[in-house]
């Protein structure tokens, strides 16, 4: 079957079909649509792997280069049959690195305290909120994931640049995943690797991360339950951070199985345990925990290397019955070890952790706006 695409917006991203046929990867060289000229594009899909019914869309190379439309509005998923044998398409505007981003499904950034106190460590610390942005025009309840190393995450002028985590959840929820608190803990400046240690003698003296992990787990987390609408349960809360931040939260999870099912894990320092040997207690019936590993290949010669052999030891652990480990590996070719990279991921991990989808990021949105027309509100 011919597909044929006109698109006046162009730059040097090839364009990629994606769809029902090759389970929405929007980025299978299978599927590089051919250049014909400046504004023209073709492709020949056989026909034996389409279905009758076709749903389709076109990115420049994953789903934060898109396609949209010259409003900057989302595009419904494109539909043809296979009999019509020839299609012709146009796009009028791609995304670009995810945006634009849209001020009205801005999360709502409540800074909760400028001073919470950590009992376990006697030190107070700030810690935000990051609301879905309907939050208060409804009686949801919502899944948690708490976030390290805040100063990062979201503020402007931090000294690294930031995650932009505010406008990653304003895509999502534009796209209707957007159901999701997060709370962010700032680090600790100049405590900041005695927090993140866990207990390793050669890297801090006097390593905290033993108590700063209770206080995620012991004392934030309840007050969190007890003054927003979170669903408590560990089905709905994931710990998650970067570098040292990664760490100290895979800790988390294997220390806290009963609290966390879900962790974000970018660029972890594994040179701090290269042996894989983190603390775990065992159960006769494992809890069942998804670990999104993210690293880049220019980040030192050894990160991709230690996240293969964590992800294979995760793996052994599950084959042995002793945990229950989902684990999403991936790894840019172009990441080095900095915020902008973490922020190109946030939205995948997410989505892979919260809403588990091999579709369309749209398709939800469109399924959400036909069940709200069909109830006529």
């Amino acid at each position: 079957m011919e597909f044929f695409l006109t698109s006046e917006d162009n730059d040097d991203r090839p364009i990629f079909i994606t769809g029902n046929f090759n389970k929405w990867n929007p980025k299978d060289s299978k599927f590089e649509l051919e250049k014909l000229n400046e504004d023209n594009y073709y492709i020949n899909i056989p026909e034996e792997i389409l279905n009758d019914e076709i749903e389709y869309k076109f990115t420049k190379g994953g789903w934060e280069n898109v396609e949209i439309d010259k409003y900057d509005n989302i595009t419904p998923n494109r539909k043809t049959k296979k009999e019509k044998k020839k299609v012709q398409d146009s796009v009028e505007k791609w995304r670009l690195n995810w945006g634009p981003f849209k001020q009205e499904f801005f999360p709502i950034v409540e800074l909760m305290d400028e001073e919470f106190y950590i009992p376990q460590l006697d030190k107070t610390r700030k810690v935000w909120a990051l609301l879905p942005y309907d939050y208060y025009d409804s009686e949801k309840s919502y899944p948690v994931l708490y976030l390290q190393d805040a100063q990062n995450l979201f503020n402007e002028g931090s000294a690294y640049g930031n995650w932009e985590i505010d406008k990653k959840l304003s895509l999502l929820a534009e796209y209707g995943r957007g159901d999701l608190i997060v709370i962010a803990v700032e680090h600790g400046n100049d405590d900041r690797i005695k927090e993140y240690i866990f207990d390793n003698e050669d890297v801090t003296k006097n390593a905290e991360g033993k108590k700063y992990l209770r206080f995620i787990t012991d004392t934030l987390k309840p007050w969190i339950d007890k003054n927003y609408r979170t669903k408590k349960d560990r089905e709905n809360t994931g710990i998650g951070g970067s570098s040292l931040g990664g760490l100290i939260s895979i800790y988390g999870g294997f220390l806290y199985p009963e609290v966390y099912s879900k962790l974000l894990i970018f660029s972890p320092s594994l040179w701090v345990e290269p042996e894989n040997d983190f603390p775990m207690i065992n159960f006769t019936n494992p809890y069942k925990i998804k670990v999104y590993l993210y690293g880049g290949r220019l980040e030192g010669s050894r990160m991709v290397g230690r996240i293969r052999l964590f992800e294979k030891a995760l793996k052994k652990l599950t084959a042995q019955k002793s945990f229950d480990f989902e684990v999403r590996t991936n790894i840019s070719d172009k990441g080095t070890h900095q915020e902008f990279f973490w922020s190109q991921e946030f939205p995948r991990a997410v989505e892979w952790l919260y809403i588990d989808s091999l579709e369309s990021p749209v398709k939800a949105k469109n399924e959400l706006e036909n069940d709200i027309n069909s109830i006529g509100l």
